[in-house]
């Protein structure tokens, strides 16, 4: 944004004869930005969507599930894998959707409005995520303990070896649920982080602005 600070100081020189015409310039600035932001949104979900289907596909998870010998948890988790790929289809048409409307709108109530959808919509988007995440390592620690037979010994002596043990067992996968969410979490705050700012940024600078 350092062409519409420049074009902003330009525009307090000026005089009040040329002020219209620069709003409308500043105004296809930020509208340029905030449509690039978002169409960037919307690849970045469709490269982040193609990737965990990649995982999927090349992961080993038949042959484990197999062995645990646990066919309706793999039905469940199945089942439970295609919604979310659905829900996550709807997130991408969503970001297709706001960048349609922002690329197209000639408003600047209107773009400050759409502005507030798209951050509100990828905010959702990274919470869900997140959510899946937990829900999916609780259920993966869940299979592990109580299904995969390579851990059975360790099951027996913990179960045992009396509460303390149980506590401490209990306490270190807690302290890997949080170690992984944290990781997840830089990591959306990372990819997600730097293009809400600049939308919020243009929200602000058309705050300022009156066409």
């Amino acid at each position: 944004m350092k062409e519409l600070d420049l074009l902003k100081k330009d525009w307090q020189l000026k005089a009040n004869s040329f002020q219209q015409v620069s709003e409308k310039d500043i105004y296809k600035m930020i509208h340029k930005s905030s449509s690039s932001v978002v169409r960037l949104i919307l690849i970045i979900g469709i490269f982040e969507f193609l990737f965990w289907i990649g995982i999927s596909l090349f992961s080993n998870n038949d042959d484990y599930f197999n062995k645990l010998n646990i066919d309706n948890v793999v039905t469940f988790l199945k089942v439970l894998s295609y919604v979310h790929y659905a829900i996550i289809i709807f997130f991408i048409y969503a970001f297709y959707k706001n960048y349609v409307v922002i690329s197209t709108t000639d408003s600047t109530k209107v773009l400050m409005k759409n502005i507030l959808k798209t951050r509100r919509t990828v905010n959702i988007y990274v919470w869900y995520n997140l959510g899946m995440i937990i829900f999916c390592l609780i259920i993966g620690f869940y299979i592990a303990y109580f299904f995969n037979p390579d851990l059975a010994m360790m099951k027996d002596k913990i179960e045992h070896n009396g509460i303390k043990t149980m506590l401490a067992f209990i306490g270190i996968m807690v302290l890997m649920l949080v170690a992984f969410t944290l990781i997840f979490w830089l990591f959306y705050k990372l990819l997600y982080g730097i293009l809400m700012r600049k939308l919020y940024k243009n929200y602000e600078e058309l705050k300022k602005i009156d066409l």
